[in-house]
């Protein structure tokens, strides 16, 4: 059995929402656990508001978390040193959604590649620029794209610069969130077969993020389905798309519009504002009856691999 490169468990992230004489708690991430191997591409789905950006947060240390671990090729990161914690993001990168956004647009490309390695690397000037036009081109762009401003390109090729960038410091593992959802579909393509191209490249770790069931599957090598801060299923890509379980991951992939299908069934309802005592989906289950209300359903292993969180 490999020893997964990210291990988390029964992780629970809150934030505080300040109400009218009151504070109310949210779970955004709520007891969630999964492995991912090394070399995979492992994909969490689910619609916006699902806690799928906090939960990369929380990976990266960029959000505190409540309860539960999570582990990297072993070690546990909260016992982290200062100086470990600077490795463990050196190892650690991520790709953020807005291509529009997550480049300072005051600094040349050249310069937003060179302060990655300004604070994590003791290269030399000369070694710093052999690995900025290496990395710039590995990304599909001519390094003399290096002299110019993020808004004189397009999303597309902002959205390569980012992955530059994350992938500048040579890490063992990319945490890409949304990073095609502002895109046009033909530039989806392309970023999605960049990022297969750089993962057998370069022997990477993804875990990719996206509402959108349509684009994951041509790129996973496992999928999880994310609902209120947990997961109701996962398993191999072959096993979510071609026998779907929950009546979650059901809906997700009847709204992915179909060759041949006049239209789609969307998924009715919105996200409940207070998280229910049973199943967290029953609210908006057409399957749902009395023991899914009080009774929080345990996973069911349907194989090795595939496992879903129902009692209908």
């Amino acid at each position: 059995m490999a020893n997964p490169i990210l291990k988390i468990e029964n992780l629970k992230v809150r934030y505080k929402v300040a109400k009218v004489g009151s504070e109310r708690v949210i779970n955004a991430v709520n007891a969630l656990s999964l492995e991912i191997n090394e070399g995979e591409i492992y994909s969490i789905a689910g619609e916006s508001g699902c806690g799928k950006s906090t939960l990369a947060k929380a990976i990266m240390q960029l959000v505190p978390i409540a309860e539960g671990k999570i582990y990297y090729n072993g070690q546990d990161i909260s016992k982290y040193s200062k100086e470990e914690l600077k490795q463990y993001r050196h190892n650690v990168q991520m790709v953020f959604q807005n291509p529009y956004s997550s480049l300072n647009p005051k600094m040349k490309i050249k310069d937003i590649l060179q302060e990655t390695l300004d604070i994590n690397t003791n290269f030399s000037k000369e070694g710093k620029l052999s690995l900025i036009n290496e990395i710039i081109e590995k990304v599909g762009l001519k390094p003399s794209c290096l002299e110019l401003y993020p808004h004189e390109f397009s999303g597309g090729q902002r959205q390569r610069i980012a992955i530059a960038r994350a992938l500048i410091l040579k890490p063992k593992l990319i945490i890409a969130d949304e990073p095609v959802s502002a895109l046009d579909a033909s530039i989806q393509a392309q970023i999605i077969n960049l990022l297969n191209d750089l993962k057998k490249e370069f022997n990477l770790t993804i875990l990719f993020i996206s509402h959108d069931l349509s684009v994951i599957k041509y790129l996973s090598d496992k999928v999880a389905v994310m609902y209120l801060g947990e997961i109701l299923e996962q398993g191999l890509t072959s096993e979510i798309y071609d026998n779907p379980t929950h009546p979650y991951t059901k809906a997700l992939l009847n709204a992915v519009p179909k060759f041949g299908k006049s239209s789609t069934e969307l998924l009715q309802g919105d996200l409940p504002l207070e998280l229910p005592e049973g199943c967290k989906f029953f609210s908006r289950c057409k399957f749902s009856n009395d023991e899914c209300v009080l009774k929080c359903p345990k996973f069911i292993e349907l194989s090795d691999t595939h496992k879903v969180r129902c009692i209908v």
